[in-house]
Order: structure tokens, then C-alpha cells, then sequence
């Protein structure tokens, strides 16, 4: 489902991120030096070419930069990033461990009905065999009547059509589409996350979302979001794409790369530059190709049911009222807000995606038999099916939390980066390690869900931004609050004394730096002496409060570990892209152990709860660098049998394919 904002990316981006909250000070100092917003652009200018960063490097990570900080200003101050679960929990000295529960949700007969309806529109059409045309696309008959169904409006409210839905019950939903077709449970939130529906329900004024939200939630104008260019993919400040005022028009030219849901007739929200400033508009794409708009057709492996393409823009014009005019910001505002929607679907989908999955891999593991016995009795089998259990449940989890804390009102940036690198890399690994080589050759046989699909399994990598890229997003946000507090006014002095190289050992250099640094060396200690505290865990099993009270542990260590990789690396850390890799990969790690032990023992199935054991131990093994025990390979491998000869719940009404070229049992 690779759209404009899901796309491979150069993670030399990021790390212009990163440096653009830098400034130096001598190795033995502290010296990461975020730039807040409040801090003005030519310092942050300054501090960047301190490090040997280009004027237009500068100048192009502080408009990515600034933009972030626009973002933030639309959220409620107890709803942003330092208020966040994961912000809190490493810099936190008291955390709350309520915050990392999610919560059920109330039920509501319309959305349920709206759901209901979907489902059996894809199952019919699936079963009859009627879902995709003879090109191998998603029929328009199904997309039809999805939107009779009241599929596309799921996230429009009920004034303009829609059903209002809860991004908990879009997120159940996804899971639950995904386990039929996850192409079109895709679709869903490429239409209502990242397409046009948010940003005209978030940003439009009241008469944009009347001329336009009824069509998008009845389905009549599916939509797509247009932002990546063949120049412009995690370099946002790339754009080339123009749209000159003209009376009352806009005159548009450009190209856009990659975008889901491109063809003639649909709706878009496209991202280009008015004014040299980024700039939204929502453009109803014509019904067909005229010498002002092309669409440019490839080839592409993964997204084969749906449509993806490139659209060309020659003197095209479009309503000056269609611009979307956020209160705060430009387009880059309105291109950043539904990215957490849209890796939260992507985990929801995963977790459907992983159960169709293993529902296909039960019969198999039965049917095969090796030396006289069915590899269902295998252990390396049974370890197999355990596993991708774990992985279900953690994607569940993080799913139900993610989209519980959007419905608070959060802004989610760095849970919902959690929630799209884990659900991303757990497909991935339950394709090729679990579900390919248990069904061996009979994998790549056309019919297959392997066959047909590795390119849509592998493919959510990509979307929504390359995971080690957001990795160190999350990195960003995680340290972008600190450093303003203790190593920013470090860097100013610098700046403004001309100090490029300073020395502890000249006392001009200690004493012009003594109050930051005392500052710092008072935060320094009080954390490490009295180290941080958590609110009291509900009632747990045993195994899994010690899980997680081992993440929660590791989370409040956090702040020091990541605190002495500041002062260690100063300006130097910008480009320690693995160091930062790996420290975002532990505390994320440890976030989703958390995140999972909590909602395992919420549930009243024990296959279920056994199952979210098994995933917080091979978490934990990681995180302590420790070998797999004898007892660990019993606990995952018990699971795995007891789903395979009794199956469970979570797996209800999933079905399985016909087995492939089938054989006599007896011939071993």
C-alpha cells in the first residue's frame, strides 16, 4: 500500500534531524544541544555549520524541524511528546504505570453494523471468487459496495456521513479485514489515515468538509494523499511540485511518485509548494487523462490488488478555495498528522495478516507427515506456531493502545513508531521464518498466501517511513526535551562567547559554562541516586510481572544510558546512527514488553496469555543479551502444541485455503 508518504528513505535524513539539535563542546562535556522551537533558526543555522553542515542543510533540517514543532502546537500540552507514555517513562522520576494499559472501549451498534457489513461484502466475493478483476485489481463492484457498507467513512463523522468510528474500533476493524484480504483492510487507511479524509476532517474549514467529506465516506471519491516525488521522498524539503495562484485557481505543475489509490476520478490531497511555502490541496482528480494530467503506470511487486502510480501535472488547474489552511503551520503540519493513524493500521493489519497466517499453517502442520509422523509434533514446528502466536498478540497490543491513546487525544508520535517498526518487523519474520519454511516449496506455488503475497508482507518495512529511519525519529523526539534543558544553554554560551573548541581546563571556559553545567550535574545526580519509581502494577501472574517489572526497569535506566550517549558523542552523535539505532531499538523493545505483558494478563484466555509469556521472554532474552533456556524452549514449544491440537480462540473464523498439490500421507 506504498503511498507518497510510504517509501524507501535515506536515513542520512534522519541523522540531519538529529544534528540539528546538536551543539560542541569537548568530549569530556555534555554537548547534544537540542535547538528548541523557542530557540531562533539562525542559531540553530549556527550550531549546525559549527559541525560542518552545509548553509542549505541547515536551512532544509530546520524547516523539517520546525514543521514538527507546528505539529506538536496542535495537540493540548498534556498531550504532547513529553507527556507521552514513552517520553515519560525514561525521564520520569514517578511513571505511571497505568499509562501503558490499554483499555476495551465501548461498544457502538452503528460502527459494529458498519463492520459487520464489510467483512461479509469482502468474505462473498472472496469465496466466490469475484474480489480482484482480471487485471488482478480489487473489483470496483467491492470497493461499490464496501462503500454502501459504510467502509470508506469509517473515520468521517456522523454529520458529514460517516460513522464517526473510534481509531480503536478502525483499528479492530483493520485486524479483522486484514484476516480476509489485507489489501483492502490497505486500503481502509490509506483512504481515512493517510488519504484525503484526515486532512480535510483535521484541517478543512466547515464548507471543505461539507463539499467534500460526503463523498469520501460514501465512497464515491476514494482518496490518496500525494507528497513523494521522484526527487522528494524522506527529504520533504524537496518538493518541486508548484501551484501558482491564477485569478481563482491554482495552477499546478509538477510530477508525484508512488501514490496509492492514483487514477482518474479519485480524490487527493496534493502536497506542493505555493509561494515557496508547503501547501495542501484537495484536488478532485479528473475522470480522465487530458494534456493537463497524466498518470504514469509501472510495474510494481508489492500493492498488485490495488492501484498505484504516478500522476503528472501540466498548467492543472484547481480551486483556490480547495487549499487547506491549518491554524498553525503549512503542509508539512497537515502531511505529518495522519502518519500515527496510519502506522497504527499498519500494526492492526499485521496482527490480521499474521492470524490468516497461521490459521493457514495448522491444517499444513497436520497434513504433512515426515518419517511417519505429522511436523505439527515437531518441536522446531510447534516452535514455530508458538511464536507467531507471541508476535500476534504483541501487535494486538500495541494496536489497542496506540489507538487508545490517539481517542485521548495524544499525539502517539513515538508510541505509534513503537507500533509500526514492531507490527512491520513481526510480518516480516512470520512470512519468511515462520510460515515460508514450514510450507517449504509449496510456498512459491501460485495460489499460495506466501507465493502470491511475499512482496505485500515484506513491503510495510517501507511504509509509513523505513524502520531504522523512524528509529531514530523516535530517538529524536525521545531527546529533543533534555537537551533544551541542560545542553542547549551550553551551546548558546558557546555561540555567543565565539568558543569553537572548548576546554574544562581553561578557567575562562569553566566559568563562563558553570551554571549550565551545575544544572546538569544536579539532574545527573539526583537521578542516579534516587533512580525512578512506578505506580503500583495490577494484579499479574507471576511471569508476566516479571516481565514487566524487568521493562520497566530498563525504561527508567533509559534516561542515563541515552543522557551519557549525549554527553559522550557531543555534535558527533548526528552521524552515530547505529549507536542511536541501537539505544531506540532497547527502549522500544522494552516499551513493547511492557505494553504486552499488561494486555496478556488482561485477557481471560490462557492460550492467550501464555502466548503474550512467550514474546515477552524472547523480548526480555534480548534485552539481557541472554541465551534461550531449556525451560524457554518448553514454554514456547508447549504453546505452540496446545494451538496446533486445540487451536484458539483468536484464530475464530479465520479459514484456510485448500491444501496444494496434496499426496498420500503414507508415501512420507
Amino acid at each position: 500500500m506504498s503511498t507518497d508518504i510510504r517509501k524507501p528513505s535515506n536515513s542520512d535524513d534522519q541523522s540531519r534531524e538529529v544534528k540539528r539539535h546538536v551543539s560542541p563542546t569537548n568530549d569530556s562535556n555534555p554537548s547534544a544541544v537540542p535547538v528548541s522551537a523557542s530557540a531562533s533558526h539562525s542559531f540553530a543555522e549556527v550550531a549546525l555549520r559549527l559541525g560542518g553542515a552545509s548553509d542549505d542543510e541547515a536551512r532544509r533540517t530546520g524547516v523539517l524541524d520546525t514543521a514538527d514543532d507546528q505539529v506538536e502546537g496542535l495537540f493540548a500540552p498534556q498531550y504532547q511528546t513529553v507527556q507521552s507514555p514513552a517520553h515519560r517513562a525514561v525521564w520520569d522520576a514517578h511513571v505511571p504505570t497505568e499509562l501503558f494499559q490499554s483499555e476495551n472501549g465501548e461498544s457502538d451498534a452503528a460502527v459494529d453494523g458498519v463492520i459487520e457489513r464489510s467483512l461479509q461484502v469482502v468474505r462473498s466475493h472472496r469465496d466466490g471468487g469475484t474480489l480482484v478483476n482480471d487485471q488482478g485489481k480489487i473489483t470496483d463492484e467491492v470497493l461499490d459496495q464496501l462503500g454502501e457498507a459504510g467502509y470508506w467513512g469509517m473515520l468521517v463523522d456522523r454529520e458529514f456521513g460517516g460513522s464517526g468510528a473510534s481509531m480503536r474500533q478502525f483499528s479492530k476493524m483493520i485486524t479483522a479485514m486484514a484476516t480476509l484480504d489485507p489489501t483492502v483492510a490497505g486500503l481502509a487507511s490509506v483512504h481515512g489515515c493517510i488519504g484525503a479524509v484526515d486532512p480535510v476532517r483535521s484541517f478543512g474549514s466547515d464548507a471543505q468538509k461539507r463539499r467534500f467529506l460526503p463523498k469520501l465516506a460514501d465512497g464515491t471519491r476514494l482518496s490518496a494523499f500525494a507528497l513523494t516525488e521522484p526527487g522528494a521522498g524522506s527529504d520533504l524539503t524537496a518538493l518541486r511540485t508548484t501551484a501558482v495562484l491564477d485569478g481563482d485557481d491554482y495552477v499546478v505543475n509538477g510530477e508525484k511518485l508512488f501514490i496509492t489509490n492514483a487514477v482518474p476520478g479519485r480524490t487527493i490531497g496534493l502536497v506542493c509548494k505555493i509561494d515557496g511555502v508547503p501547501s495542501v490541496l484537495v484536488v478532485d482528480l479528473p475522470e480522465s487523462e487530458d494534456e493537463t494530467f497524466q498518470i504514469n503506470r509501472y510495474e510494481i511487486y508489492a500493492l498488485r490488488r490495488a492501484h498505484n502510480n504516478g500522476l503528472v501535472f501540466r498548467n492543472f488547474r484547481v480551486p483556490a478555495k480547495n487549499r487547506l489552511v491549518p491554524a498553525h503551520g503549512d503542509g508539512l503540519t497537515i502531511a505529518y498528522h495522519g502518519l500515527n493513524l496510519g502506522r497504527v493500521a499498519l500494526c492492526a493489519n499485521a496482527a490480521g495478516t499474521m492470524r490468516w497466517m497461521l490459521a493457514e499453517m495448522l491444517p499444513w502442520a497436520d497434513y504433512r507427515h515426515t518419517y511417519g509422523q505429522a511436523i505439527a509434533r515437531r518441536e522446531l514446528v510447534q516452535r514455530r506456531i508458538g511464536r507467531m502466536a507471541g508476535l500476534i498478540v504483541a501487535c494486538d497490543a500495541l494496536s489497542s493502545w496506540c489507538s487508545g491513546l490517539l481517542d485521548q487525544g495524544y499525539r502517539g508520535e513515538m508510541e505509534c513508531i513503537i507500533a509500526k517498526i514492531f507490527g512491520s518487523e513481526a510480518q516480516k519474520e512470520a512470512a519468511i521464518e515462520l510460515f515460508m519454511k514450514t510450507h517449504g516449496g509449496r510456498s512459491f506455488l501460485a495460489g499460495h498466501l506466501f507465493g502470491d503475497n511475499v512482496h505485500e508482507f515484506l513491503a510495510p518495512c517501507i511504509y509509513e517511513g523505513e524502520g531504522e529511519m523512524l528509529g531514530m525519529a523516535f530517538f529524536k523526539s525521545l531527546v529533543k526535551d533534555h537537551g533544551k534543558r541542560y545542553f542547549e544553554p551550553i551551546g548558546r554560551i558557546l555561540h555567543q562567547r565565539g568558543i569553537q573548541q572548548p576546554n574544562l581546563a581553561n578557567p575562562r571556559h569553566l566559568w563562563a559554562l558553570k551554571e549550565p553545567m551545575m544544572a546538569y550535574a544536579q539532574w545527573y545526580g539526583v537521578r542516579g541516586l534516587g533512580g525512578a519509581s512506578w505506580t503500583k502494577r495490577p494484579r499479574m501472574s507471576d511471569s508476566l510481572a516479571r516481565h514487566a517489572k524487568f521493562a520497566q526497569n530498563v525504561l527508567s535506566s533509559g534516561a542515563l544510558d541515552v543522557s551519557g550517549t549525549m554527553r559522550a558523542h557531543q555534535l558527533k552523535l548526528a552521524d552515530r546512527q547505529c549507536r542511536m539505532s541501537a539505544l531506540s531499538s532497547r527502549l522500544q523493545d522494552a516499551i513493547v514488553m511492557l505494553v504486552t505483558a499488561l494486555y496478556a494478563n488482561r485477557s481471560e484466555d490462557p492460550v492467550t496469555q501464555a502466548a503474550g509469556n512467550v514474546i515477552c521472554s524472547e523480548l526480555r532474552r534480548r534485552l539481557s543479551l541472554a541465551a534461550p533456556s531449556d525451560r524457554d524452549f518448553r514454554q514456547v514449544t508447549r504453546l505452540g502444541a496446545t494451538i496446533a491440537s486445540q487451536g484458539w480462540n483468536e484464530l475464530k473464523g479465520v479459514g484456510a485455503t485448500p491444501i496444494l498439490m496434496p499426496y498420500s500421507k503414507g508415501g512420507g
